[in-house]
Protein backbone atom coordinates (compact mmCIF):
# COMPACT_ATOMS: atom_id res chain seq x y z
CA UNK A 1 0.00 0.00 0.00
CA UNK A 2 1.50 3.23 -0.73
CA UNK A 3 1.83 5.92 1.95
CA UNK A 4 -0.16 8.19 0.18
CA UNK A 5 -3.32 6.20 0.26
CA UNK A 6 -3.35 6.65 4.06
CA UNK A 7 -3.87 10.43 3.43
CA UNK A 8 -6.42 13.00 1.98
CA UNK A 9 -6.74 16.42 1.52
CA UNK A 10 -8.25 16.91 5.03
CA UNK A 11 -5.15 15.17 6.97
CA UNK A 12 -2.89 18.01 5.24
CA UNK A 13 -1.95 20.81 7.10
CA UNK A 14 0.38 23.26 4.77
CA UNK A 15 1.03 25.80 7.60
CA UNK A 16 1.25 24.54 10.66
CA UNK A 17 1.19 27.17 13.68
CA UNK A 18 3.46 26.36 17.16
CA UNK A 19 6.93 26.52 17.08
CA UNK A 20 7.14 23.98 20.03
CA UNK A 21 6.52 19.85 19.43
CA UNK A 22 3.67 20.05 22.38
CA UNK A 23 2.05 22.99 20.75
CA UNK A 24 2.25 21.71 17.20
CA UNK A 25 0.91 18.19 18.06
CA UNK A 26 -1.88 19.72 19.41
CA UNK A 27 -2.51 21.81 16.76
CA UNK A 28 -2.46 18.78 14.59
CA UNK A 29 -4.86 16.45 16.58
CA UNK A 30 -7.47 19.68 16.79
CA UNK A 31 -6.83 19.06 13.05
CA UNK A 32 -7.99 15.54 13.03
CA UNK A 33 -10.89 16.18 15.17
CA UNK A 34 -12.04 19.15 13.26
CA UNK A 35 -11.78 17.11 10.17
CA UNK A 36 -13.68 14.05 11.29
CA UNK A 37 -11.08 11.90 11.82
CA UNK A 38 -10.74 11.64 15.54
CA UNK A 39 -13.46 12.10 18.42
CA UNK A 40 -12.58 15.01 20.10
CA UNK A 41 -13.35 12.84 23.52
CA UNK A 42 -10.21 10.49 22.75
CA UNK A 43 -8.28 14.60 22.28
CA UNK A 44 -6.51 14.11 25.51
CA UNK A 45 -5.78 10.74 26.23
CA UNK A 46 -3.67 10.74 22.45
CA UNK A 47 -2.23 13.83 22.98
CA UNK A 48 -0.92 11.99 26.45
CA UNK A 49 0.46 9.31 24.46
CA UNK A 50 1.51 11.29 21.88
CA UNK A 51 3.68 13.62 24.93
CA UNK A 52 4.27 10.54 26.58
CA UNK A 53 6.29 8.77 23.36
CA UNK A 54 8.32 11.88 23.02
CA UNK A 55 9.59 11.51 26.37
CA UNK A 56 11.01 8.11 25.72
CA UNK A 57 13.19 9.49 22.72
CA UNK A 58 12.78 12.27 20.10
CA UNK A 59 10.67 11.58 17.09
CA UNK A 60 12.46 13.92 15.11
CA UNK A 61 14.25 11.83 13.01
CA UNK A 62 16.53 14.73 11.44
CA UNK A 63 16.88 16.44 8.23
CA UNK A 64 13.60 18.29 8.94
CA UNK A 65 11.40 15.31 9.71
CA UNK A 66 9.15 14.39 12.98
CA UNK A 67 7.15 11.35 13.09
CA UNK A 68 5.08 11.34 16.12
CA UNK A 69 3.08 8.50 16.69
CA UNK A 70 1.94 6.56 19.40
CA UNK A 71 -0.40 3.39 20.33
CA UNK A 72 -3.98 3.52 21.24
CA UNK A 73 -6.90 0.77 22.10
CA UNK A 74 -9.52 3.24 21.54
CA UNK A 75 -9.21 3.81 18.31
CA UNK A 76 -9.81 0.98 15.17
CA UNK A 77 -8.06 2.48 12.43
CA UNK A 78 -4.89 3.69 11.69
CA UNK A 79 -5.54 7.96 12.32
CA UNK A 80 -2.72 10.31 9.66
CA UNK A 81 -1.65 13.34 9.31
CA UNK A 82 1.22 15.23 7.38
CA UNK A 83 1.84 19.09 8.48
CA UNK A 84 4.22 21.32 7.34
CA UNK A 85 5.97 24.26 9.26
CA UNK A 86 7.72 26.62 7.40
CA UNK A 87 9.58 28.58 9.99
CA UNK A 88 10.37 25.01 11.95
CA UNK A 89 9.14 23.71 14.97
CA UNK A 90 11.39 22.72 18.05
CA UNK A 91 11.19 18.80 18.62
CA UNK A 92 14.54 18.25 20.06
CA UNK A 93 15.21 16.26 16.85
CA UNK A 94 18.52 13.93 16.39
CA UNK A 95 20.35 16.19 14.59
CA UNK A 96 18.95 19.55 16.51
CA UNK A 97 17.59 21.40 13.13
CA UNK A 98 14.33 22.61 13.32
CA UNK A 99 11.37 20.19 11.79
CA UNK A 100 9.46 21.56 8.85
CA UNK A 101 7.79 18.21 7.92
CA UNK A 102 5.50 16.50 10.59
CA UNK A 103 3.88 12.59 9.68
CA UNK A 104 1.90 11.84 12.80
CA UNK A 105 0.37 8.23 13.44
CA UNK A 106 -2.16 7.22 15.97
CA UNK A 107 -2.19 2.98 15.40
CA UNK A 108 -4.55 0.47 17.02
CA UNK A 109 -1.99 -1.54 19.21
CA UNK A 110 -3.31 -4.53 17.18
CA UNK A 111 -1.67 -2.98 14.10
CA UNK A 112 1.99 -2.77 15.57
CA UNK A 113 3.95 -4.57 12.69
CA UNK A 114 2.33 -2.17 9.92
CA UNK A 115 3.12 0.82 12.07
CA UNK A 116 6.80 -0.44 12.31
CA UNK A 117 6.31 -1.15 8.25
CA UNK A 118 4.94 2.30 7.52
CA UNK A 119 7.86 4.27 10.10
CA UNK A 120 9.98 2.86 7.78
CA UNK A 121 8.62 3.30 4.20
CA UNK A 122 8.51 7.07 5.48
CA UNK A 123 11.68 7.50 6.79
CA UNK A 124 12.83 6.42 3.68
CA UNK A 125 11.02 8.28 1.47
CA UNK A 126 12.18 11.28 3.64
CA UNK A 127 15.97 10.54 3.43
CA UNK A 128 15.46 12.11 -0.32
CA UNK A 129 15.96 15.66 -0.14
CA UNK A 130 14.30 16.40 -3.38
CA UNK A 131 11.39 14.66 -1.89
CA UNK A 132 11.69 17.43 1.10
CA UNK A 133 12.42 20.37 -1.41
CA UNK A 134 8.85 19.19 -3.53
CA UNK A 135 6.95 19.43 -0.11
CA UNK A 136 8.29 22.59 0.92
CA UNK A 137 7.26 24.13 -2.13
CA UNK A 138 3.95 22.24 -2.19
CA UNK A 139 1.23 24.76 -3.05
CA UNK A 140 -2.02 23.35 -1.73
CA UNK A 141 -3.03 19.45 -0.31
CA UNK A 142 -3.28 17.51 -3.48
CA UNK A 143 0.21 18.59 -4.72
CA UNK A 144 0.97 16.87 -1.49
CA UNK A 145 -0.40 13.80 -2.10
CA UNK A 146 0.71 13.68 -5.61
CA UNK A 147 4.13 13.88 -4.53
CA UNK A 148 3.65 10.85 -1.82
CA UNK A 149 1.79 9.19 -4.58
CA UNK A 150 5.16 9.55 -6.60
CA UNK A 151 7.54 8.22 -4.58
CA UNK A 152 8.17 4.36 -4.58
CA UNK A 153 7.74 4.11 -1.04
CA UNK A 154 5.34 1.63 -0.02
CA UNK A 155 4.33 -0.04 3.21
CA UNK A 156 3.45 -3.80 3.71
CA UNK A 157 0.49 -5.47 1.14
CA UNK A 158 -0.59 -7.13 4.57
CA UNK A 159 -2.53 -4.03 5.40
Amino acid sequence: MKLASLLTPDQVILDLPGDVCTEATAAIIDHLIAKGRLKEALREEVLELLKERERQISTGIGSGVAIPHAFSDTIDQVVVAFARSKGGVDFESLDNAPVNFIILFIVPKKEYKMHLQTLAAIARMFNNCAVRHRLMEAEDADEVLDIFASRPSRTSSEL
